[in-house]
This record gives structure tokens, sequence and C-alpha cells, in this order.
């Protein structure tokens, strides 16, 4: 276990400072402050070195790649957005639904007009600028970084096939051809016995060799929802699989410190592979008190909107796996760049997955590209209302591992008759 360096200093030390404080405030030499800053400040330069490290291989295209056009379209409440070069080049994706039938306004009216007419092969260097056009910094978290991803990912799909080659060989080299999945799951407000039920039957349709399901009541102040589900779940999910069975918990944020460990005492007694999110995401220092505490490893990241303090997770060994969630962090160049701070501390990166549209895809094509990939990968199931194909993988799941596909850009094709269904969402 980790152990932190801390300063005290006793009454009489507070007494000789009380003398000199005033004119140690004035000039910034007060000696105490001075050695605590240096006893506690972290070398960030390693992390530094990797964020400095451009992610999108701008080598793959000798010319120029002019927006011209970026739309936003909407069919019931399923989006698209559509980009097209002034060559004549085309990308498609689809959006977070769950999250853009709420946030498309922010899409046509902050992010939109920015592009147009920019060279996406400078994709790192907008995603900076855009940031600050028109104060965008004001809206950090999923309000922008939702309608953003999904104009990357469409950028993404059109280099792609501008360069002929699967998103994953744009932001790096391809380590993983296929993906190991977890069947993930959400059965709170259910009986232990019922959760389990319902577990077992989703892990046999995707012969998954891992799975994830919920402890706890999902930011919920150490409550359960019903009231002792957990820690009855906790056993008998390891009875029902067996030893072999990787199997995750994620508590959502639902405990305080305190219990949050107490609850992962329990889930190492069980030999679980990770814990995600024991306390609430934004609590850095408690979650670092947690991952000190507890042998299972932390993970987490989900909603974590900042690379700044993805940094300081990293830095300060606050979480053993992260987890960007590519939607809600706005995109892969930007989740590539976490990934990369993580491999460069000897961490591992599981990215989550936003469960409409056809995140599985995003996913899969992210993580083949990251060498410090975890072995399982999270999975909700195929999205079967976005009628597509896949020439080169019919994206089933075969003894727990998905092929990803290899055709150029997002290497799929979306019904051109559903796409003519959708209109043009204007400001």
């Amino acid at each position: 276990m980790k152990q932190t360096r801390r300063i005290f200093f006793n009454k009489a030390s507070v007494a000789t400072l009380g003398s000199t404080m005033l004119l140690n405030s004035c000039t910034n030499e007060n000696p105490v402050i001075k050695e605590k800053y240096e006893t506690e400040k972290k070398d960030y330069s390693d992390l530094d070195k990797v964020l400095a490290q451009p992610v999108l291989k701008k080598s793959l295209f000798p010319d120029p790649v002019i927006i011209e056009k970026l739309e936003l379209v909407r069919y019931e409440n399923n989006f698209l957005c559509k980009v097209t070069s002034n060559d004549g080049a085309e990308g498609i994706s689809v959006g977070n639904n769950f999250q853009m039938i709420h946030l498309y306004p922010i899409f046509v009216n902050r992010l939109q007009p920015f592009f147009i007419g920019k060279d996406a092969r400078n994709w790192e260097e907008l995603l900076e600028e855009v940031f600050v056009y028109k104060s965008n910094y004001k809206l950090q978290n999923l309000a922008l970084w939702v309608p953003l991803a999904t104009i990357e990912f469409a950028v993404l799909d059109m280099l792609g096939k501008i360069a002929n080659k699967p998103i994953g060989e744009l932001i790096g080299d391809i380590h993983h051809p296929e993906i190991g999945i977890y069947q993930a799951n959400n059965f709170r407000g259910k009986s232990a016995e019922e959760s389990i039920e319902l577990i077992e039957e989703q892990v046999k349709e995707s012969n998954a060799r891992a799975v994830k399901f919920k402890v706890g009541g999902r930011m919920s102040k150490d409550k359960d929802y019903p009231a002792n589900r957990t820690e009855k779940l906790i056993p008998l999910v390891r009875k029902t699989f067996g030893d072999d069975m990787t199997i995750y918990a994620d508590s959502n944020g639902s405990y305080s410190t305190k219990e949050a460990i107490r609850i992962g005492k329990i889930i190492e007694e069980h030999k679980f592979d990770f814990y995600e999110e024991p306390v609430p995401f934004d609590w850095y220092e408690e979650t670092k008190e947690v991952t000190n505490s507890l042998e299972v490893p932390i993970a987490g990241g989900e909603q974590e909107p900042s690379m700044h303090n993805f940094r300081w997770l990293i830095g300060n060994d606050g979480l053993d796996i992260v987890q960007p969630d590519i939607f809600y962090f706005g995109g892969m160049v930007r989740s590539m760049k976490v990934a990369r701070m993580a491999e460069a501390r000897g961490k591992i990166c599981i990215p989550h997955i936003s469960g409409s549209g056809v995140g599985y895809l995003y996913m899969m094509h992210f993580v083949s590209a990251v060498p410090n990939a975890g072995p399982f990968h999270e999975f909700k199931g195929f999205n079967k209302e976005i009628p597509l194909e896949c020439p080169t993988s019919d994206l089933s799941s075969e003894g727990g591992k998905v092929k990803v596909p290899t055709g150029p850009g997002l290497a799929i094709i979306i019904d051109p008759d559903y796409i003519a269904k959708h209109e043009l969402v204007k400001a």
C-alpha cells in the first residue's frame, strides 16, 4: 500500500511562525510552506511528454482536407452527423442519442460554424481552438464533449475513407484485431436473486468470459436498492460463475470513503478483478484513498471531462484502470491521450461506452489501437435499430470475442433509405 508523506508541525513551531508570517507571506519565502510544496510536488514530465505527442497520423494525408459541409440530421430520436470535404469525400457518424436529444442546439450553434472551411488534418489543433471558440470551455462536460465527439467520429470516418484505412490505423497501430467483451448490465431495484438470473441469461447469449454488475444505488450516499442487495449479490455472482469468470463491480459513485472501502473488502474476498467508481467521480482525493486502501484494482473516468484531472489521477495513482468514455470525453483523439498517459505509468485502459447508437463500434475501433487495453471491454448488446452492413465482420460474439471491422473509416454501410428519412437540424 502506498504511503503519503505529510508535514506536521507542533504548537511551538506555529507560535514561532506567528512573528514572521506577515513578512514571509509578502516575500513568498515561508520555509514551511516551501518545504511542504517541494515535498508533495509531483513529477508529471513523462505525462506531459505524452500529451505533447500527436495522435492523428497527419502523414497519411498529403493534401488538405477542407471541411465544406457539416450537417446534423435527425429522424425521430436518432441523430446522424454528415461531413463533406471540398473534394467530395464524405463521412458519417451516429450520435449518442440519449444525450443528443438534449444537446443538439450546442452542435448547431456552438460547434458547427467553427469547423466550416477548416482543414481536418489539423484536428488536434482544432480541438484546442473550438474549446475556446464562443467560450465553449464554459460548457465542458457532456454538453460540449458529446456533440464534439459526434463530429470527430464523422471526420475520422471521412479520413479513413480517404486513406483507405480503418479508424484504428488513423490514431495508432492495430494491437487487437478482435475484442474480448464483458457483459454489462444494470438490475438495480431487483433483488439479488432476481438479478443473478437476469445476469446469467445475458452471459449465455453473448458467451462473454467476463461480467460487470452494479453494486450500491448510484450516487446514493451509501444506500442500496433494495436494501442489502449488494452484500448478497457479490458472493452470489462468484458462486454462480465460478473461479474462471472475470468479474467486475460498478458502484457508480454510491459510497462514502469508509463504506466504499468496506464493500471493497468484500469484493476482494471474492476475488473480483476491478471495482469501478467506488465514490462519486469528482472525489479525487477520496478515490485515491480507496485505491490506497484496497488490493482490488480501482477503475474510473467514465464521467471525467478534464484532461488535466486525468493527468492528476494517473500521476498520483488515484486509479489503477482508466475508463474515458469516448463520447463523454470528446472523442477518440482525446481518449487516446489518456490511454497513453496510463501506459506511461503502467496502467491499463478499459474505455467506457455509451449504450445508444453504434457506440460499441466506436469502442472497438478505439480499443484496437490501444496497446495497454484491458482483456475485456464493455458490451451491452448490438443495437438493432440502425440498419447497417459490415462487410469485414459479422459483429457477433464468438466465444466472447468480436472481430474488429477492417474496412475504411468506421467500416460499415448504413442503409441509404434509412439515412434519407433524416431531416436537417437547423439553428
